[in-house]
């Protein structure tokens, strides 16, 4: 079927996502400060990883500005590129460390590549001030959640968060930029056309350091804006104007679904986080240890028995993990990036809980998906007794979210090996202070630009 552009469904995308006094509820926003800051201790703690430092480099190399009026810093780095080559290197850099925030009904991710185009175009506008930031960031969800569920409704694979969110970049760039309507009709046909149409499953059945193709996702949203205002066209895109979609933008404006997305207490790909979350609660409530574990067995969901099995080689293998998750879990308490990376990849006490665990599809679980992340699981000790969990959903969303206290206790232990605790105080203390009209958002841009120091 051919598409032709549908001006009344796209007029109310436009009057929402660039309206520069668009009205947040003061609920959605102050959550939306949340998944920001949440979101950069996730930039922080994957700095040092080798897919990082690859990102960052090449995007030196490869992506540099032709002037500093086209530059754009690169964050917990310091070096200025060209403004999607920061947002590439930002995203891809998140995208490769899984603890960033999610969206249940679309199966992905949103801030993985908002928040890195938020700081590149924020450059451009010194005086931006933190609400007014918060404002357009929060549009950028909900224009990329919409998407999101058009894409998936209407294509038969399941493709990565990049393919569906690099709209709500360029919805965000053009908010921004204050550009006009048809400018952001070809910006977001632009991005949906270049946006990648990676098979997600492919990933986790093979996993790499491409990930759920968010870096794409940023690079060609920024770059859609940037080549909407110099004139280049590339309306309509399907998943905002046509007939098949105009469910999914009906709310808009109406349902802030921003403040439904879920904070991730462990850097591990969502679908492993309810087994997780078994192991924990019959950990907090009976005591359980690494050693007295004779047997796991895992009923899940169908997209969650296939993530790795194995012993993981790479943090990639790692991060889509469960068996290997499970066992980190059981192990230490916890799952850090110092779990997932490096010499935590040879923990011999880990490894050898691995073997212990199985894993099966269970029909109610699947029943369950997308709109939770539901599993349960036998634990069989060495005196024979059998305990069960019960059914859990991953915790972090919001019928179970995290305490500020616990997204705080995450942002030190994401970030505590790149960055002093002081500046992780600094950068927290942001989140309320965005709020307030009086604050510009260089300030907290001011707290992220520079490399980490020596520790």
């Amino acid at each position: 079927m051919i598409h032709q552009p549908n001006d009344e469904q796209f007029d109310a995308i436009a009057d929402f996502a660039l309206n520069r006094d668009l009205c947040v509820p003061d609920d959605a926003l102050h959550y939306t400060s949340t998944l920001l800051i949440d979101t950069l201790g996730i930039a922080a703690g994957a700095v040092a990883l080798e897919v990082s430092q690859i990102a960052r480099d090449f995007a030196v190399d490869f992506h540099a500005a032709g002037s500093p009026a086209n530059a754009a810093t690169m964050l917990f780095d310091g070096r200025r590129v060209s403004l999607p080559g920061a947002a590439w290197a930002l995203a891809t850099q998140i995208d490769n460390l899984d603890g960033h925030d999610g969206f249940n009904p679309v199966k992905g991710h949103i801030g993985v590549a908002v928040v890195p185009a938020l700081f590149a175009f924020a450059e451009r506008h010194p005086n931006l001030t933190g609400p007014q930031a918060l404002t357009a960031l929060a549009m950028s969800y909900e224009v990329s959640a919409r998407a999101g569920l058009a894409l998936h409704a209407t294509v038969s694979d399941y493709h990565t968060s990049g393919a569906w969110n690099a709209l709500g970049v360029a919805a965000l760039g053009c908010h921004l930029e204050g550009t006009s309507a048809d400018i952001l009709r070809q910006a977001m046909g632009i991005a949906e056309y270049h946006g990648p149409r990676s098979q997600m499953m492919r990933e986790i059945d093979n996993p790499t350091m491409l990930h759920d193709g968010s870096g794409m996702g940023a690079l060609v949203g920024c770059s859609s804006t940037l080549l909407a205002m110099r004139g280049f066209t590339g309306a309509p895109a399907i998943t905002a104007e046509s007939p098949e979609t105009v469910g999914f933008w009906a709310d808009l404006g109406q349902t802030w679904t921003v403040a439904q997305n879920y904070i991730k207490p462990y850097p591990i790909c969502r679908w492993a986080h309810a087994p997780i979350d078994c192991v924990r609660k019959l950990m907090l409530e009976n005591g359980i240890t690494a050693e007295n574990v004779v047997s796991i067995h895992v009923r899940t969901f169908t997209e969650s028995s296939r993530l790795f099995a194995g012993v993981p080689e790479s943090t990639s293998q790692a991060q889509y993990s469960l068996h290997y998750a499970v066992a980190t879990q059981l192990v230490h308490g916890r799952i850090g990036p110092e779990h997932i990376s490096g010499d935590g990849l040879y923990d011999a006490r880990v490894a050898a809980i691995v073997p212990k665990i199985t894993v099966s599809e269970e029909t109610r679980h699947c029943a369950r998906f997308p709109s939770g992340r539901w599993s349960d699981i036998d634990v069989t000790l060495s005196d024979g007794q059998v305990l069960h969990s019960g059914d859990i959903n991953a915790r972090g969303g919001f019928q179970e979210p995290l305490t500020d206290a616990e997204v705080v206790e995450k942002l030190h232990f994401m970030a505590g090996g790149a960055l002093p605790g002081e500046r992780i105080n600094a950068i927290w203390a942001m989140r309320d202070a965005l709020l307030d009209p009086g604050t510009r958002f260089a300030d907290l841009a001011s707290l992220i630009h520079p490399a980490p120091e020596a520790q």
